[in-house]
C-alpha cells in the first residue's frame, strides 16, 4: 500500500522552490550594477578605486566607461546607460546640465589637474617657454582635439592667450584622448606634446615635462549623478566615496590636486 504525503508536508514541497526562487529575485534585486562614464585621463585613478568602493558597498559592481569628455556626453544624451558622469572640464559638464541630464544638485568638483608640455625623454634642446614651440625644432606638436577633448580646449586656450594658437595650429597633430598625445610624444613621433601632469607622469622614462603652462581657466573635474541613472542611491553613494580619504589618497597618489 503507497502511503500519501500528509498535505501540510505536500505544501511544503510544493512551496520550498517558490520561497527559494524569491529569495534568489531578493538577492538580484539587492545587487546593483553602477556605471560610471569618465574622462580618459581618470583610467589609472578610478580603476584603483573601483575595488576599494566596491568593497565599501557589497552587493554593488563598478562598471567603467572611459573616453573624451565630449564624446561621453554624446553617449549619455542618446541614450546610453549611466548612472554618474565624471568630467575633465566644466564646459562639457554645463552643457549636460544645460540638456537636463544632471540630477539636480548632485554636482561636485573632485580634483584638479595641471597642463604641461611635454618632449621625448631623448630630447636634447627641450622648449623653455611657449614662445619657443613656434621654433621650426619642434614641427610637430600632439595637442587634444579642442571639439571633443577638454585638454584641446584647456591648450588652445592657452595658446589663443599667449598669441600663439595661428602660429602652433598648422604643426599640431590631434588626438582623441590625451593617452594617444601621450603615446605619440613616447613613440617619437611629435617633437612635443601638450598632456596633462597626470598623464606625463604615468611615462617618466619615456618622456618628460618641458615646462608647466598656465591656463586661463583652471583644471576641475567635476562629476554628477546623471538624471536618468537606472540606480541613483547607489549613483549618489559613489559620488560621496570619491571624497574619503581612501579614494582622496588614491588621486593624490596619481598626480591630481585638491579642486
Amino acid at each position: 500500500m503507497v502511503s500519501l504525503p500528509s498535505p501540510m508536508r505536500l505544501f511544503r514541497r510544493i512551496r520550498l522552490p517558490g520561497l527559494l526562487f524569491a529569495g534568489l529575485l531578493a538577492l538580484a534585486a539587492q545587487a546593483a550594477e553602477l556605471t560610471v562614464s569618465a574622462a580618459a585621463s581618470l583610467t589609472q585613478a578610478l580603476r584603483e578605486i573601483a575595488p576599494l568602493f566596491e568593497a565599501a558597498s557589497p552587493g554593488t559592481r563598478l562598471q567603467l566607461n572611459f573616453g573624451a569628455s565630449g564624446a561621453l556626453l554624446a553617449q549619455i544624451a542618446r541614450g546610453a546607460p549611466a548612472d554618474v558622469f565624471f568630467s575633465a572640464d566644466q564646459e562639457t559638464m554645463d552643457q549636460a546640465q544645460a540638456r537636463g541630464l544632471l540630477r539636480a544638485g548632485h554636482r561636485r568638483d573632485v580634483v584638479s589637474n595641471s597642463l604641461v608640455v611635454i618632449v621625448p625623454a631623448t630630447a636634447r634642446r627641450p622648449p623653455a617657454l611657449l614662445q619657443d614651440l613656434t621654433q621650426p625644432d619642434f614641427a610637430r606638436i600632439a595637442i587634444g582635439l579642442p571639439a571633443s577633448v577638454p585638454m584641446g580646449r584647456y591648450t588652445k586656450g592657452a595658446l589663443e592667450s599667449a598669441g600663439l594658437w595661428s602660429l602652433i595650429e598648422p604643426k599640431t597633430v590631434g588626438a582623441q584622448v590625451p593617452r594617444q598625445a601621450l603615446d605619440y610624444v613616447a613613440r617619437g613621433e611629435v617633437d612635443a606634446g601638450f598632456v596633462y601632469a597626470t598623464d606625463a607622469a604615468g611615462l617618466p622614462g619615456k618622456v618628460r615635462v618641458a615646462f608647466t603652462v598656465p591656463t586661463t581657466v583652471p583644471i576641475r573635474y567635476p562629476v554628477a549623478t546623471l538624471a536618468a541613472a537606472p540606480n541613483p542611491a547607489a549613483a549618489t553613494k559613489f559620488v560621496d566615496f570619491l571624497f574619503t580619504p581612501q579614494a582622496q589618497a588614491v588621486f593624490a597618489r596619481q598626480g591630481f590636486g585638491k579642486p
